[in-house]
């Protein structure tokens, strides 16, 4: 399955998207965070700064969120992880109401109490925790729902490596098996479970032959490649919508940062990062998109420079907007 003209600049927009925003944040995240701000003597304080909390970054993965949701239409659901902000872009939910939810703000997805590692988006069915592994289970329940509802519609758990080896994954897939839900479950593999490499902590090499044992097919792609993902999900989406059960994908993609904006990376080989960026995936689509005549030099600026006003259009309305008011605490909530 080959992508469209369409859909090839529609990838292309997206991931260049995706890494405008992260980038962004990346840099917004830190401020007020590193001495001299914060209390003498720490040397980082994760709850200071315009943007609080924890934050995982998914620059360089953009080929699996763009090379799925290129098939996906707003009924169908998107179930994330912690990394979860190329998902989210790449399903369409809006940048201003995302970035205000990060930053805490009332105008945010969650009225601001949920925070990047919650989004939760009602009319793109996009959601995301930081539970690791709870995607998988929480993708069925979506797909359960669709094939009661008598839809075609599909649910996308995407996950870590790591996650493969939580039994909520295990727990999921023999379900989905055993009543042929219409589910893909998607694996990203950047190599490293937080800090523990995938070699020393995983007891196959790819989490794709783990499909076999529920029965399912099992798919890796091995190139962090957004045509290459697009084609495995093409495949598996259109197997789910016509009824026949779940597939399970493995993608090896990278992952620029660290685990968590702030994490000293002591772990990596020093330079690894810099080494994956030179085989980056965004430049290899738009060498693909010059030569086949669908870009030039002049589009792709003009296309860059309007990602980058609307980014920025997102940071400020993140940045303005009000927060919540304290006797507000505990509305919108599950429990008083």
């Amino acid at each position: 399955m080959q992508p469209t003209r369409e859909h090839l600049l529609w990838m292309y927009e997206k991931m260049i998207e995706i890494r405008e925003y992260e980038e962004t944040m990346a840099k917004v995240y830190l401020e007020g965070k590193l001495p001299p701000k914060i209390q003498k003597g720490l040397a980082f304080d994760i709850g200071a700064g315009p943007v609080p909390g924890e934050m995982h970054l998914a620059a360089g993965q953009e080929p699996v969120a763009v090379g799925v949701c290129a098939h996906l239409g707003n009924d169908d659901s998107v179930v994330g992880a912690h990394r979860s902000h190329h998902f989210a872009i790449a399903k369409g939910v809006p940048l201003d109401a995302m970035t205000a939810e990060m930053f805490g703000k009332d105008t945010g997805l969650g009225r601001g109490k949920g925070g990047h590692m919650h989004l939760f988006h009602v009319p793109t069915k996009f959601s995301c925790s930081g539970i690791v592994g709870a995607s998988a289970p929480q993708a069925c329940g979506a797909a359960l729902a669709a094939r009661k509802l008598g839809k075609d519609w599909v649910a996308i758990a995407f996950f870590g490596e790591g996650a493969a080896n939580q039994g909520a994954f295990h727990e999921a897939l023999n379900l989905a098996a055993v009543w042929k839900l219409p589910v893909v479950f998607v694996c990203e593999d950047n190599k490293y479970g937080i800090s523990v490499e995938k070699s020393v902590s995983t007891s196959v090499a790819s989490n794709a032959v783990r499909g076999a044992g529920y029965g399912m097919p099992g798919v890796l792609v091995e190139r962090n490649d957004a045509v290459e993902v697009y084609a495995a999900a093409g495949a598996a989406i259109a197997r789910a919508r016509r009824g026949e059960g779940p597939t399970l994908i493995e993608v090896k993609t990278d992952r620029y940062f660290g685990h968590f904006q702030g994490d000293p990376e002591t772990y990596r080989p020093k330079g690894e990062s810099a080494a994956l960026r030179q085989d980056d995936p965004i430049g290899r689509l738009g060498a693909r998109l010059r030569a086949e005549g669908l870009i030039d030099d002049a589009q792709d600026q003009a296309l860059r420079q309007r990602i980058a006003g609307r980014v920025e259009t997102a940071f400020a309305f993140g940045r303005n907007s009000p927060y919540p008011a304290p006797q507000d605490a505990l509305k919108h909530v599950f429990a008083e």
